[in-house]
């Protein structure tokens, strides 16, 4: 049975900072202030060579320059929302832009720096950004085993489990789907077993911690289609 602990993703002990900037000089610089910390670097040139080479099995977060030849630091900002596996972006930039300011930070970026930065402020914004990275990787983990679990149940179970979620009874369920009381409790062990939870309060929790709760039929009042009669 699953615990509250248990839906901790494990990751690498030590985060990887992700820098791309075509400075060497702040490259170095950025290099040497997070290997300070004990954190992993890995440092680009250009977007593209960062796109070739990055590995989305690595948790951590990008430090990038807004302007550089060929994709620009926003240009790669964009691809992050459309390929989803890129981590979150702190933003450096040689001068005092505060439209595309804005407008990176709108997109979901953790800040934008100006050069010549403050190494403490930096230092700040990457924690913060791998914090980040590594939440939104235990959200998308769980999504997943739920998904992976939910996909076992059987119609009927899906119906009911929505229905557990919501906090009915087992003689409320029946009145609802017109199926005998003893007949939900056979279904509710059957889904207890398979969600791999002790109780329906802890599938509450689970589908609870869920980022989208939008999930399957889950979470959200059954429609007259969802509660109509079948077989049991």
């Amino acid at each position: 049975m699953v615990s509250e602990s248990d839906q901790q993703t494990p990751f690498e002990p030590t985060a990887t900072v992700f820098i791309v900037d075509d400075e060497s000089d702040i490259r170095r610089a950025v290099s040497l202030l997070v290997r300070s910390v004990g954190l992993a670097d890995e440092s680009y040139a250009t977007a593209q060579d960062f796109l070739d080479r990055y590995d989305p099995r690595k948790t951590g977060c990008l430090v990038l320059d807004v302007r550089m030849p060929g994709m620009s630091g926003l240009e790669l900002q964009k691809m992050s929302h459309t390929k989803g596996n890129l981590p979150p972006i702190v933003f450096l930039s040689g001068y005092g832009e505060i439209p595309l300011a804005v407008q990176a930070l709108r997109a979901g970026a953790v800040d934008f720096i100006q050069k010549p930065f403050s190494s403490q402020t930096l230092l700040e914004r990457i924690h913060e950004a791998i914090a980040l990275d590594q939440a939104n990787r235990r959200e998308r983990a769980l999504s997943r085993e739920f998904a992976d679990r939910t996909a076992l149940l059987s119609r009927r179970e899906r119906q009911i489990m929505d229905l557990l979620i919501q906090g009915d009874s087992s003689k409320q369920i029946a009145r609802r789907l017109s199926i005998s009381p003893k007949t939900v409790d056979n279904h509710r062990t059957k889904i207890l077993e398979k969600m791999q939870v002790d109780n329906p309060t802890q599938l509450a929790r689970l589908a609870a911690a869920l980022p989208h709760p939008n999930h399957s039929m889950c979470c959200a009042p059954p429609s007259q289609d969802s509660v109509l009669p079948m077989p049991s």
